[in-house]
């Protein structure tokens, strides 16, 4: 029999619990002392708390083969999506924060985010390549509504012809098409949206704070139709929650104007094993067992592995299937296959602006 778990979920939350992070020297166990009321009700709300940072250098770099960019913008540290599988949650240990509740509620804005880029953009010898906003948290999260960080970064982006992709779950992205739209006309702008499920009460457990399912849907209608270049990421895909959803997902994606589609298999790096296994149990007890050794079945016995060429599919019988499912999927509605295509954005215009002082110099020669 499975095990269920004793933890209520909070209303508007992804994660059920709250534990240490993996470099904290106390950890927190919640235990049931056997005063726990029954008549309790439903936990209190947690609120989220949003707190400025002031940035030194923004564009982050990596050298992994995995993924087709090597250099993005994280406007965020934290992200109130709440997406309970999220891999960016250990990123919160790093903080002295919980990778649990504390990544969905206790935020961190980069507010000086547009100033810091312009300046690394008009260094000497910086030389342009397409820029990922997404890559690690979500840069369209409710918090951005009031920020509006993202936006001033596609500010700068646009004045410098630099070219951008951006990932989301957010319909908030629709907002930004007016920068977009230009963008993309000149080749410089490309947009991924990532759908997890067509199932709204599955997303609602899942991913509670980000836009609803059918508002995904019409963000890639309406980018589309701002003649802004859209692919689908069905990520991530996770053993009998939503694998069964692939085809309709890449339907839906496809009649409402994306043009490309990939995937990423569920990845558990850290302290994301114990929270995702916890969420099992509280959501979906009778499954829980069951997709954690599926899991295992793709990660050579674990629940997660970390090397490169398999991290983002898994190995095995079961993740070659839905690779294979995804192509032919992909074939019947006409999506190109894979993200590789929405990097070849153009670098050639990238030029920095003017700065107001220069302009007033050369209006004297």
């Amino acid at each position: 029999m499975d095990e269920v778990s004793s933890k209520q979920p909070r209303k508007g939350r992804g994660a059920v619990g709250n534990p240490s992070g993996r470099f904290e020297s106390l950890v927190r166990v919640d235990i049931d002392d056997g005063w726990r009321r029954d008549d309790a009700g439903e936990p209190v709300p947690l609120p989220t708390v949003v707190t400025s940072e002031s940035c030194r250098t923004i564009i982050s770099r990596n050298q992994s083969p995995d993924v087709p960019f090597d250099r993005s913008i994280n406007p965020y540290r934290g992200c109130e999506h709440g997406c309970v599988y999220c891999f960016a949650r250990p990123t919160h240990a790093y903080l002295g924060l919980s990778p649990g509740l504390d990544f969905e509620t206790r935020l961190f804005a980069k507010d000086n985010a547009p100033e810091v880029l312009e300046r690394e953009l008009r260094a000497k010898n910086y030389a342009p390549r397409p820029i990922t906003l997404g890559a690690n948290t979500d840069p369209y999260q409710p918090v951005e509504r009031t920020r509006k960080i993202t936006r001033g970064i596609l500010d700068v982006l646009s004045r410098f012809n630099h070219p951008v992709a951006i990932v989301t779950k957010s319909k908030l992205i629709t907002r930004d098409i007016d920068i977009l739209a230009p963008m993309a006309a000149r080749g410089l702008a490309t947009v991924g949206v990532s759908v997890t499920t067509l199932n709204p009460r599955l997303a609602g457990k899942m991913e509670p704070r980000a836009s609803a399912p059918k508002q995904r849907l019409v963000a890639i209608r309406e980018l589309r139709a701002a003649g802004i270049r859209v692919s689908v990421l069905v990520a991530p895909i996770i053993p009998f929650i939503n694998d069964h959803e692939i085809e309709s997902i890449l339907a839906a994606a496809a009649r409402n104007g994306a043009g490309s589609a990939s995937f990423i298999f569920l990845r558990l790096p850290h302290e994301l094993k114990e929270l995702f296994s916890e969420w099992l149990r509280t959501h979906v007890p009778l499954k829980a067992e069951r997709v954690l050794a599926r899991i295992r079945d793709c990660r050579d016995g674990e629940l997660y592995e970390s090397r490169f060429g398999s991290r983002m599919t898994g190995s095995g019988p079961y993740a070659e299937l839905l690779e294979q499912r995804f192509r032919l999927a992909c074939r019947r509605f006409d999506l190109g296959y894979g993200r590789s295509g929405d990097f070849n954005l153009d670098c050639s215009q990238f030029k920095p602006p003017s700065k107001k002082g220069d302009e007033r110099q050369l209006s004297l020669f």
